[in-house]
């Protein structure tokens, strides 16, 4: 019996459940999501990884290409998390936006894990699937 919890311990602290580890990057991502929308740049600018951080040099900045290049990120309607999939040495999570005119978007979050935890190293808005006529 002592072997047997010494085992389950061990896999325990050793182990990231995948169900938690999906939930801190979501938290991640959702906490951007109420940082835009509050205009709070330099807290949405926190989630951002070391490199994008480094390209984009300054909170206003990175707010700017968020506003010009991402709408549906700066004001979502709503927002819907899909697909979590292992790309070592990221992990992507696929988020379904509605913008405020009622238009949906796909968007890949390249995420990284750094000491201080789930950083954003990139999105990309995705092709929308296609539709059979």
């Amino acid at each position: 019996m002592t072997r047997i919890l010494a085992l389950m311990t061990a896999l325990m602290l050793f182990a990231t459940p995948a169900g938690a580890q999906s939930r801190e990057i979501e938290g991640v991502i959702a906490d951007q999501f109420e940082k835009f929308r509050a205009d709070d740049f330099a807290g949405a600018f926190d989630h951002a990884s070391p490199m994008i951080q480094g390209i984009f040099g300054s909170a206003e900045n990175f707010g700017m290409m968020v506003r010009n290049g991402y709408p549906m990120v700066h004001r979502p309607k709503v927002f819907r998390f899909l697909d979590l999939k292992d790309a070592a040495p990221e992990m992507q999570q696929i988020v379904e936006v509605e913008d405020m005119d009622g238009r949906s978007f796909l968007l890949r979050y390249d995420m990284i894990e750094t000491e201080n935890g789930w950083k954003i190293n990139g999105v990309q808005i995705l092709p929308p699937p296609d539709v059979a006529a």
